[in-house]
């Protein structure tokens, strides 16, 4: 695992530590993070990155695992 992927399982076991972020593979389809999760986890990744997630980018795919959500932040850090 790389140091980039470790950042991110930290900041978001902060959210909430009872989900395995590092093994699960359809978070938001499962239902394993409702909207209030979902909110909270991009704020703590626009803290954590300065970065900005536009409401488009707000789909289920870009938040059911966490390289998927990585790859978003780091799609987001390309535009600033």
């Amino acid at each position: 695992m790389n140091e980039k992927m470790e950042r991110l399982l930290t900041i978001l076991q902060d959210v909430n530590d009872e989900i395995d972020f590092a093994h699960e593979r359809h978070m938001v389809d499962d239902g394993l993070i409702d909207s209030l999760e979902l909110m909270k986890i991009i704020v703590a990744l626009e803290e954590a990155y300065d970065v900005r997630i536009d409401a488009g980018e707000v789909e289920p795919e870009n938040f059911n695992s966490a390289e998927a959500i990585l790859a978003l932040v780091n799609s987001c850090r390309k535009q600033v």
